[in-house]
């Protein structure tokens, strides 16, 4: 059973309905009108015609306008018009709540999707604060494949950019609450990024996430400098500076343009370009980085990190180590096509 196609499904009927309700109501209101103009006889203005129908159709009962009393064939045609009112208005309700029920319905049933899927991620991202810096972040996330749950108070924020995004997990609460990073399945979670617009605030998600997972890389936002050593003694393995690094970013494009620009043109390409990396397994064996044939179309292999030092396109003999990480332009599938020939030596 799709529920997505079902709630459409209402939504479409009952949008038709409400059409039909306003089409039968206006044909009402116009053979009302012309009925009562010719009963009423030469004193009736199509006005008083024209009131009189609208009396009837809203059911408000009979005030002034036609003289029906002792006239059957103004007393027949008044009770049809009244019928008519009656029908048009109930079906005219009964729609419009299809229309909310409905509404009701699809939330109901997104949210329980959604709690269904939180709790089975592994290995996600927890973005908490969904402001300008949290949806370019989410824009990030999405741009490279990686699963994130949103957490925010503000909810119409988040229920319009999931209009946009109809696969989009989100909650509504505050991200320093241990209750929603528990629901958000931090336990489980890879990292968590804690980027409201308040530093006390991104302190305490740091501090609160660091201790449900010890193991969870926590990445903070600071808007004043002197807050960052705090963020990283409460438990933050990075805190970035907006002003400091917008300071640099500005500097960069000055110094050193045609740098900047090849960045900002890996970002924009279609193809999805990034500075990835990839971990080596700890239970990895030691291989000669030529037997690897880390080669691909999606990737280019640009340096290695071992514990104490870089090395820039890493000859043949070098030895890859487990816990080493390898640094590479690449795509999403590019990504995945490294982790998965790591992940195959591993098994051999």
């Amino acid at each position: 059973m799709n529920t997505n196609d079902d709630t459409s499904d209402v939504y479409r009927r009952a949008r038709i309905s409400i059409y039909i309700a306003l089409g039968s109501f206006s044909a009402v209101m116009a053979i009302g009108t012309v009925g009562y103009h010719y009963l009423g006889g030469p004193d009736t203005t199509w006005i008083d015609a024209l009131y009189m129908t609208f009396l009837m159709v809203a059911t408000i009962g009979y005030g002034a306008g036609v003289e029906i009393y002792h006239k059957p064939e103004h007393e027949i045609f008044t009770m049809a018009i009244a019928f008519s009112g009656i029908a048009i208005m109930t079906y005219f309700f009964s729609s419009v709540t299809a229309i909310v029920l409905a509404a009701d319905f699809d939330k109901t049933l997104r949210r329980k999707r959604m709690e269904k899927t939180m709790k089975k991620l592994r290995g996600h991202y927890i973005l908490c604060g969904f402001g300008r810096v949290g949806n370019n972040i989410a824009q990030e996330l999405e741009a490279t494949n990686r699963h994130y749950i949103a957490i925010d108070e503000h909810l119409d924020m988040l229920e319009a950019h999931a209009e946009k995004k109809p696969g989009m997990i989100y909650m509504h609460g505050d991200a320093s609450d241990d209750d929603i990073l528990l629901a958000a399945n931090v336990a489980e979670a890879k990292g968590v990024f804690a980027v409201t617009g308040d530093d006390s605030r991104n302190l305490m998600i740091a501090l609160t996430a660091k201790q449900m997972n010890p193991g969870a890389r926590i990445v903070a936002r600071a808007n004043e400098t002197r807050n960052v050593e705090k963020m990283k003694k409460a438990g933050a393995d990075a805190v970035v500076s907006v002003n400091f690094t917008g300071g640099m970013r500005i500097a960069s494009a000055m110094v050193r343009p045609h740098v900047v620009s090849f960045l900002d043109e890996m970002l924009r390409s279609e193809h999805k370009l990034r500075i990835e990396e990839v971990v080596v397994p700890q239970s990895f064996a030691p291989q000669p980085f030529g037997e690897l044939n880390l080669k691909g179309t999606s990737y280019v292999l640009l340096a290695i990190r071992t514990r104490g030092d870089w090395v820039f396109n890493p000859p043949s003999d070098f030895m890859v180590q487990p816990g080493q990480t390898l640094i590479a332009m690449a795509s999403p599938h590019g990504r995945f096509e490294m982790e998965s020939t790591l992940f195959l030596m591993d098994r051999t």
